[in-house]
């Protein structure tokens, strides 16, 4: 019998990035040090206040497999500045696959090992991601590929998968994988975005570049609810994605602006510029919100990204 060679396993390192939520944090390293196909996590500790940072330099000393790694940065960057060192330091530190995710979600045991299987047939792919309370919703509505309206439940996810897989649809950074070469082809996420809109960015520009995207049905990241995501409006037409913290409702409106501009084009810019007067002059009437919108919008297009620093 001829020896048959023996199969190299991909580099898999987490990137977990954080601000001032150590329980959550403690919780969700503790699950990721039991996933046996993890070889390394690397926590990006966004200058938390709260201990995490002493936290973090006691458990790697006594971390063994998979390695736990932490880098603490002088100043928050938000979930964009987070990933955008994460991304680096995990391909500087030779990862094949980089598993991303925020420190609130919490992915299934097995969730991994499912994304795995379908290694080498995606670029860019990642589970579903539904509220740790009722495990049957999305935490964040998507749009299925061919449709207008978004979705908000499993069973309507489940019956668009083809294999147990839905083709050109992910949630990043809750989980997804991305590989090394689309890294390098494509870059890193842009850190001047701060929160909002740069997993979105990202999800952009490796669709295109080509990328093969995709969520896997069968692989899960319990996480919390988010509020009024997906909000009604024109009789239920639409949606609009309100928030009610300023800091993200500023960053929401700018990134979200350049991201139609640079990829969608004006047409689709100008509508959401409608879309947020609508939504702010009838559906849920907030003049202040609405200045504040279109505060974010212009600094937008002038490429100043510090404006949502006053809210920190």
């Amino acid at each position: 019998m001829t020896d048959q060679p023996a199969y190299d396993a991909p580099r898999v390192v987490a990137v977990v990035v954080t601000f001032n939520r150590l329980a959550l944090l403690q919780r969700l390293v503790k699950t990721l040090q039991e996933v046996p196909q993890l070889d390394e996590i690397l926590v990006v500790d966004n200058a938390s206040t709260d201990g995490t940072g002493d936290w973090l330099a006691s458990a790697a000393a006594g971390a063994d497999q998979p390695a736990l790694v932490a880098r603490t940065l002088g100043r928050n960057g938000g979930g964009a500045g987070g990933f955008h060192e994460g991304l680096r330091l995990a391909v500087e530190r030779g990862a094949d696959l980089v598993w991303l995710m925020d420190d609130d979600g919490l992915p299934d045991p097995d969730c991994l090992e499912t994304l795995l299987l379908h290694a080498g047939a995606y670029d860019f792919w990642g589970p579903v991601v539904v509220d740790q309370d009722d495990r049957e919703r999305l935490v964040f509505p998507i749009r299925l590929p061919g449709r207008t309206a978004v979705v908000h439940q499993m069973p309507q996810v489940r019956a668009a998968a083809h294999g147990g897989v839905i083709q050109d649809v992910v949630i990043p950074f809750n989980g997804v994988l991305v590989t090394r070469e689309l890294v390098e082809r494509i870059g890193l996420v842009r850190e001047e975005y701060f929160i909002w809109g740069d997993d979105h960015e990202y999800r952009l520009r490796a669709e295109r570049a080509g990328a093969r995207i995709a969520t896997v049905t069968d692989a899960r990241v319990l996480h919390p609810a988010v509020g009024d995501l997906g909000t009604p409006m024109m009789l239920g037409r639409t949606t609009y994605n309100h928030t009610p913290s300023d800091l993200k409702h500023y960053c929401m409106a700018r990134n979200n602006l350049v991201n139609l501009r640079d990829y969608r084009g004006w047409p689709h810019a100008l509508a959401f510029v409608a879309k947020t007067l609508w939504f702010y002059s009838f559906t849920r009437r907030d003049p202040a919100r609405l200045r504040l919108s279109l505060e974010g919008m212009r600094a937008g297009l002038r490429g100043d990204f510090t404006g949502h620093e006053r809210f920190l």
